[in-house]
């Protein structure tokens, strides 16, 4: 029987009988854009023979997509289409020969994880509204605090490594001054903390952002490896104490951007216990080392940390953004720091147990479910292939250097640590130039040249950069297991390729 029809029911103009949504429409245009993506993406952007990128110049670009929003909506063919656009001219982060940034490469069961979230919508602040979540973020939270070497700890996923230093330092903060949650920064002394000379720009950042103030971030000098000295850093602290100020954090770095290097925690830790600071280890990029057997030595003694940042995105390849604090405390100490009580979310006389309405820990009200995506690879891989993929990119990332030492024309900088392959391209037209300033100046336009007849090709993404004394350079990193030694082999030969004429 049908239902009858009930009389129409006008509010200030406005039908408000049944749905306005065309239901069948959108599952269709649903449809038909997962098989775009499925052909687009899945199949074909991880094709070698297809190109990395379909470079078009800003104003070329919006010349080439319709950007404009306008007063009706358009048709699916036309949306469609747009769909193809936007996929065609976007960098193919999953190619097997982008290695422009610290993350790289299709995961199919975090892209699965993907779908299924944004299908979903979910908002992870409370058990009520994300159950399986926050048993999946507690899930994982654990796993990774056991390979950090905690007994016990607690956590949060947020978005990116940028404020999971940033959520350490307040925590740091607050742990040093428990009042200024209440009452500010007007009653607190000259507040400095330290850093490796080659830590992440996101602590310059922080200190801004939290009202430190950049000039009470003490850079500490690193080694000729990039590691942080530790006599130095005890030096330092020393010093901040003659002017008066109160020291309260040392940031140490496992996996820096540009070297890959590991400072030495062990020496850190013992440092900070004998100066009453907090120590956080920012392993966003060198976390993953953790997973393996045979090169979680890079980070011995990160157990001592009191807080840890690892983005399971970068090494782990479990999808942007996918990133973890983690704090060895126990006490509650992320929720007394952030919490705001709010009532309306948070009701301490709910019919369930509200110690999973884990929100008020967080800076954020609404949350993406990150922890699903790497719960979803770390259960279809296992401990041992996520450990695998690690070993791999290692292994490839040796092998490159390998190469690099028997080829003319190419010069590292320095033994690599981890997967960060630092090295000049030299063309034939400065072989046999004696190394002074004019050598340096003329090779300082090599990369960047290269860099750019790269991209228009479409056949490779590398990064390069200066750094210190030292000129432009490029920067390899193989994260990817779809990465194989033929790729290794193309990216050198390519860069010998658009650099011999130079």
């Amino acid at each position: 029987m049908n239902p009858s029809k009930k009389t129409a029911v006008l509010v200030d103009g406005v039908v408000l009988n049944g749905p306005t949504t065309d239901a069948k429409a959108g599952e269709k245009f649903v449809e038909e854009a997962c098989r775009l993506i499925m052909e687009e993406v899945v199949l074909k952007a991880t094709d070698v023979n297809e190109k990395v990128c379909e470079w078009q110049s800003p104003e070329q670009l919006k010349q080439l997509l319709d950007l404009e929003m306008r007063d009706t909506g358009e048709p699916h063919h036309r949306l469609l289409e747009l769909c193809q656009d936007v996929i065609r001219y976007s960098v193919k982060t999953n190619h097997p020969r982008f290695f422009n940034q610290l993350y790289a490469g299709l995961d199919y069961y975090s892209l699965a994880a993907r779908f299924m979230t944004e299908a979903l919508n979910p908002s992870v602040y409370t058990y009520e509204v994300s159950p399986v979540f926050l048993l999946v973020e507690e899930a994982v939270l654990k796993k990774m605090i056991e390979f950090i070497g905690w007994k016990e700890g607690d956590g949060i996923f947020n978005p990116g490594g940028s404020v999971s230093n940033m959520y350490a330092m307040n925590l740091a903060r607050y742990k040093y001054c428990p009042d200024i949650k209440e009452k500010g920064l007007s009653g607190l002394p000259r507040l400095v903390l330290f850093t490796s000379a080659e830590c992440h720009y996101s602590m310059k950042k922080a200190a801004s952002f939290l009202g430190i103030g950049t000039e009470n971030v003490y850079f500490v000098d690193t080694d000729g490896r990039g590691k942080m000295i530790p006599e130095e850093l005890e030096k330092q602290v020393w010093q901040a104490r003659k002017e008066g100020a109160a020291p309260f954090l040392v940031c140490a770095t496992s996996g820096t951007t540009v070297l890959g290097a590991f400072d030495p925690l062990e020496e850190i830790a013992d440092i900070c216990e004998r100066q009453g600071l907090w120590l956080h280890v920012d392993a966003s990029w060198g976390g993953s080392a953790l997973m393996s057997r045979k090169h979680r030595k890079l980070l011995h003694g990160i157990h001592r940390a009191d807080s840890v940042a690892w983005n399971p995105h970068k090494m782990l390849m479990a999808g942007i953004q996918c990133c973890a604090l983690l704090v060895k405390d126990k006490s509650d100490l992320l929720k007394k720091c952030y919490s705001a009580k709010a009532s309306y979310l948070f009701q301490q006389d709910k019919f369930y147990d509200v110690s999973y309405d884990t929100g008020d820990k967080s800076i954020q009200c609404s949350r993406r479910p990150d922890a699903f995506k790497f719960w979803m690879t770390w259960k279809a891989l296992g401990t041992l292939g996520l450990e695998e993929r690690v070993n791999r990119a290692l292994a490839l990332s040796r092998y490159l250097v390998k190469e690099i030492k028997k080829r003319d024309g190419f010069k590292l900088l320095m033994e690599p640590e981890y997967a960060n392959i630092c090295f000049w391209y030299i063309p034939p037209s400065l072989r046999q130039m004696e190394e002074g300033p004019e050598f340096w100046a003329r090779l300082n336009l090599v990369a960047p040249a290269i860099k750019e007849r790269m991209m228009k090709k479409g056949s490779l993404m590398l990064g390069y950069q200066p750094h210190r004394e030292k000129v432009n350079f490029f920067r390899q990193v193989v994260i990817s297991p779809q990465v194989s030694r033929e790729d290794m082999d193309f990216l050198l030969d390519e860069i010998d390729l658009l650099g011999r004429d130079m």
